[in-house]
């Protein structure tokens, strides 16, 4: 008989009134309110909304980058709010992935170093074979010597996406992967990005104005003054 492995049947995120506010002078706003939602492993999903609506804000709270006024996040069977800063920052380590709009690069490193330099952090054994296999895998074998300045800005996201995926993460977050790179350069990092997420089975969640690269995920969720719409199924969607 075979022996399921409950971890595979659990959602990779799974969300519950989230309700996030900030206090100001005078007021407070409250920029979520109420969000519900369930991501399933290996899942790609684009999280899309007007400029304001909430979307960044909610990002960050389902990577734990912040905790939630109220309600919860479980991401990889654990409840964020629950956890200190350091299992927080320890979570995030290990399973988590990040691509941002401005790279996030450091400047005094090359590209190879880069990649190289989370998987030191962790202990990786053999972080320069894994760092040169994924620089490799994303077009810039021959690039693995240079810095950030001597790279174009679609290069930058090619390196900034090894890194992200360099650790093997159970999850990748991506906050407008393509918003700095013109319409050719941007879709190629598209192609990038879907490709991984179907080779390593990553959990992909972005957030993006790209139209065309939100409907290559599995699912969209609308985001309007911080309160979630129905969730769109995608029957089929180029990879």
């Amino acid at each position: 008989m075979q022996t399921i492995n409950p971890d595979s049947q659990r959602p990779m995120l799974r969300v519950e009134n989230l309700t996030h506010r900030v206090s100001l002078e005078t007021d407070t706003l409250t920029i979520l309110k109420a969000v519900s939602l369930e991501i399933n492993r290996g899942e790609s999903v684009a999280i899309v909304g007007r400029s304001g609506s909430g979307k960044t804000t909610l990002l960050g709270l389902l990577a734990g980058l912040d905790t939630p006024t109220e309600g919860t996040v479980e991401l990889d069977g654990a409840i964020i709010s629950r956890l200190s800063e350091d299992e927080r920052a320890q979570l995030r380590a290990h399973r988590v992935g990040f691509v941002f709009q401005s790279f996030q690069l450091l400047p005094a490193l090359t590209a190879l170093e880069n990649v190289m330099l989370p998987l030191e952090l962790a202990g990786m054994e053999a972080p320069e074979k894994r760092a040169r296999e994924l620089l490799e895998r994303v077009g810039l074998g021959e690039r693995l010597t240079h810095t950030p300045r001597q790279l174009s800005g679609g290069e930058q996201q090619r390196v900034a996406i090894a890194r992200a995926f360099a650790s093997d993460p159970a999850i990748l977050f991506a906050d407008e992967p393509t918003g700095n790179l013109d319409n050719r350069t941007g879709q190629e990092i598209s192609d990038l990005l879907m490709a991984l997420n179907q080779e390593q089975g990553t959990t992909l969640v972005m957030v993006t104005h790209d139209d065309q690269l939100a409907a290559r995920c599995s699912r969209q969720f609308h985001i309007e003054a911080g309160e979630l719409t129905e969730p769109v199924a995608q029957v089929e969607f180029a990879h």
